[in-house]
């Protein structure tokens, strides 16, 4: 039986150090999954999902060049393989291990997409992956903001950093595809907007709107426009570094998946400095735009809203999204998915994950103690009403999935004779949603 609409939750796996690489914010240990995790597991059948972004912790995984600990993936696996939950095997997540360093690490594309072999080779029947998890907000949280890992602020610093993070996302979907040849790769980005303020503001903001684009241009093999070309060499990228991208497009495979919260949108000033605008245009609007530019079936791939002193804030904000994702569906946009993330409660992210404080985010459908909150309620009955409905639309198109428990018989040694009919298995969809033959981005 095919999946037709992927309705996923996620478990927080963000692991970014702050203060000069002291403290690790490991959002797996603050929201007490390393010792919840069955307990967390049996709450995603709960609800009735069958797809779960998650990922082995990177840090305590990846212990060195060809020296894995697979202790922990193994057993959260093997689990999840049983209860046939869906892993969209989220790789890094906003860090890596100390002895790596951080994103400036020239070598970080290469020992990625080493430990993204040994991942796909350990666990062969995985199909569905977000290699690098949000590479666009990664590289300038990390690089430009000054917030997380390296806690750098310069353009160089940030083009240092977006080249090698999303070149070893090419790496490692190159790497699994060898294992797996129908692997289906998931870009979990966010999707930004900036307004400006002002008509002085317009110059900053149209430089901020072309800058969100760059980490998925790279990623898909999209030749940049002009002016970003220029900001690209002018800050470190060589031309042979630029034409990696250009002729490594595993586009094909690829999902696009945009994240959309309340903090996406920015006002812009005429100095170019941003505050938070609060929910403009939505994430209807802006994941068209995605849309319009990559021509690729979408997921919804993050929302979440604190749960709020009436208790109904984060139903509605549910409520708010999924009329989005309709109407995104409505205008005819291949959408094949929708995802709150996370399963539980979140630690820190009021600071962004800048300061260890321990303070409780109410964002999860469940809370810490895992006890239900009213969004959990209402996303159970949103995939109840919706389940069965959205197959029956043509618009809506079949994923080509394969269940956890036929894994080993979609196996590399299995597959190798299916390499043509699987390569263009996501080059189907587009087909399914209509797009013109002549597209450029084809």
């Amino acid at each position: 039986m095919p999946y037709r609409f992927l309705f996923a939750t996620g478990i927080e796996n963000s692991i970014p150090t702050i203060n000069n690489g002291r403290v690790r914010m490991d959002e797996f240990e603050k929201c007490g999954h390393y010792k919840y995790w069955q307990k967390d597991f049996e709450l995603v059948q709960e609800l009735g999902i069958r797809f779960l972004r998650y990922g082995p912790p990177i840090h305590r995984t990846f212990l060195g060049e060809n020296k894995y600990d697979w202790s922990f993936a193994d057993e959260t696996f093997q689990d999840l393989r049983k209860r046939k939950i869906v892993p969209i095997v989220d790789l890094c997540h906003f860090g890596v291990p100390d002895w790596i360093g951080n994103f400036q690490n020239p070598d970080f594309p290469r020992l990625f997409a080493g430990y993204a072999a040994a991942f796909a080779n350990r666990f062969p029947w995985v199909q569905l992956y977000t290699p690098v998890n949000e590479m666009y907000i990664c590289a300038i949280f990390s690089a430009y903001y000054g917030w997380w890992n390296e806690q750098l602020t310069t353009d160089l610093s940030f083009v240092t950093a977006l080249k090698h993070i999303v070149k070893a996302n090419v790496l490692a979907m190159q790497e699994i595809l060898k294992v797996r040849p129908n692997a289906i790769f998931i870009q979990s980005e966010s999707s930004e907007y900036f307004h400006a303020e002002n008509p002085k503001a317009i110059k900053p903001a149209e430089l901020m709107n072309a800058r969100r684009f760059l980490s998925l241009d790279l990623n898909y093999g999209k030749r940049v426009e002009s002016e970003m070309y220029e900001y690209l060499m002018d800050n470190g990228m060589t031309r042979e570094e630029y034409h990696f991208f250009t002729s490594n497009n595993l586009k094909r495979h690829c999902i696009m998946g945009n994240d959309y919260y309340m903090t996406n949108e920015h006002r812009v000033a005429e100095d170019g400095s941003t505050r938070a605008s609060g929910e403009i245009f939505g994430y209807h609007t802006i994941t068209s735009q995605y849309y319009d530019r990559y021509r690729l079936p979408i997921m919804h791939t993050e929302t979440n809203m604190q749960e709020g002193p009436s208790g109904d804030a984060a139903a509605n904000w549910l409520w708010k999204q999924w009329a989005n994702v309709m109407r995104v569906r409505n205008d005819g946009m291949p959408i094949l998915g929708f995802t709150w993330y996370s399963l539980t409660d979140q630690v820190d992210w009021d600071s962004a994950l800048r300061e260890n404080n321990g303070n409780v985010n109410t964002l999860g459908l469940y809370d810490l103690n895992r006890n239900i909150r009213a969004v959990g309620k209402a996303y159970k009955q949103l995939i109840i009403d919706w389940q069965d409905v959205l197959p029956m639309q043509s618009v809506c198109l079949t994923v080509p999935i394969v269940y956890p428990d036929r894994g080993d018989m979609e196996s590399s040694n299995v597959l190798n004779h299916k390499r043509r009919r699987n390569k263009r298995s996501v080059e189907d969809l587009f087909q399914a949603g209509k797009i013109n033959d002549n597209d450029p981005l084809r």
